[in-house]
């Protein structure tokens, strides 16, 4: 690990100016349970940390109001994955947490460094020889015809094709989240949908954060497709693993069984949390059995591309979109 400065900011405002002026390169420090990994691999060598753990405007969360749920940025994905509201009434984003990394880290980890994770590729992980643009762009894409089985069949491009690894942005693209951030222009929103880039020929910019930016704090419209709802994950081993393959999956039926509402999203699959219009498409006005559930995940992964080693996930990610479906149409009715 390389020497950096370090900055322990108390209010917001000193973040974002402390960030300002320290310049590109400077990296804010929440959970840390990624920066660090990253900072002892050399892949990230901020010359200075911001420290944003004692900040107050990115804490809490409230789950109450009648519009929208709020989660502040700083808030542990413990705490947020316990929370009875959104067990109870949102369950696609408790288990989008609990599902994610081991009960160690979701104790230390904020819902907003989640968001922002980078890719577990192994190439990009690896050593430094190894051709990785998103470590060093220009120098070529290794997981491209090489071992490529846990590598994105969505969003992909010629320059990378490195998996989005998170389960939580999955969960929150599904149910139109809102981000909110601070810098030194003043305060922005954004729709999460907005917030991670696909890679096409710059895949070292993953998000359109400026990189002065901080997040404040993640909102979820209020939505009656919250209780019928589930976060699927199948995986290598049962617990503690990237998916392979996900869905988060949401619906309210009518009173004869047909879909009145659907929100589908993938993770595992893609190069960014991926949102599934075509197949909430395909599944709405119909009844919720087998047969349609399969459409959808049909349609969820219609335009997927296969590499070398991976093109068993396409089926995998058909029958992980069915199960969720068949989840959430259990909970619709409960």
């Amino acid at each position: 690990m390389r020497p950096f400065a370090y900055a322990a900011p108390v209010t917001l405002a000193e973040a974002v100016r402390v960030l300002s002026e320290a310049g590109p390169g400077a990296k804010v420090l929440a959970g840390g349970t990624t920066l660090y990994d990253l900072m002892r691999l050399d892949i990230e060598t901020p010359p200075t940390v911001v420290d944003v753990r004692a900040l107050r405007e990115l804490g809490g969360m409230d789950t109450s109001g009648p519009d929208e749920l709020w989660f502040g940025a700083g808030a542990l994905m413990a705490d947020v994955a316990e929370d009875p509201v959104l067990v109870n009434d949102y369950p696609a984003l408790a288990e989008s947490l609990a599902k994610a990394a081991s009960h160690q880290l979701r104790n230390m980890a904020t819902v907003a460094g989640n968001l922002l994770q980078r890719t577990r590729c192994a190439y990009f992980r690896g050593r430094p020889a190894v051709p990785c643009n998103k470590r060093r762009p220009g120098s070529g894409c290794a997981a491209i015809g090489g071992l490529d089985r846990g590598h994105a069949l969505l969003g992909g491009s010629d320059a990378c094709v490195a998996t989005y690894p998170g389960d939580w942005a999955v969960a929150l693209i599904a149910f139109d989240a809102l981000v909110d951030v601070a810098g030194p222009a003043g305060e922005r929103t954004l729709a999460l949908a907005d917030l991670h880039l696909e890679p096409g020929d710059t895949p070292d910019k993953e998000h359109t954060l400026s990189w002065d930016e901080i997040v404040t704090r993640i909102r979820v419209p209020v939505t009656r497709a919250g209780r019928g709802s589930t976060y699927h994950k199948v995986r290598d081993r049962e617990s503690y693993a990237f998916a392979l393959a996900s869905a988060a999956a949401a619906v309210t039926l009518d009173g004869g069984g047909a879909v009145r509402e659907c929100r589908i999203a993938v993770g595992g699959l893609a190069t960014r949390p991926w949102r599934c219009h075509e197949a909430e498409r395909e599944l709405t006005g119909t009844p919720l059995d087998r047969r349609a559930a399969r459409r959808a995940g049909e349609a969820a992964l219609a335009g997927a591309r296969p590499g070398t080693h991976n093109a068993f996930r396409v089926e995998l990610g058909v029958r992980t979109v069915a199960e969720a479906l068949r989840i959430a149409g259990e909970r619709a009715v409960r």
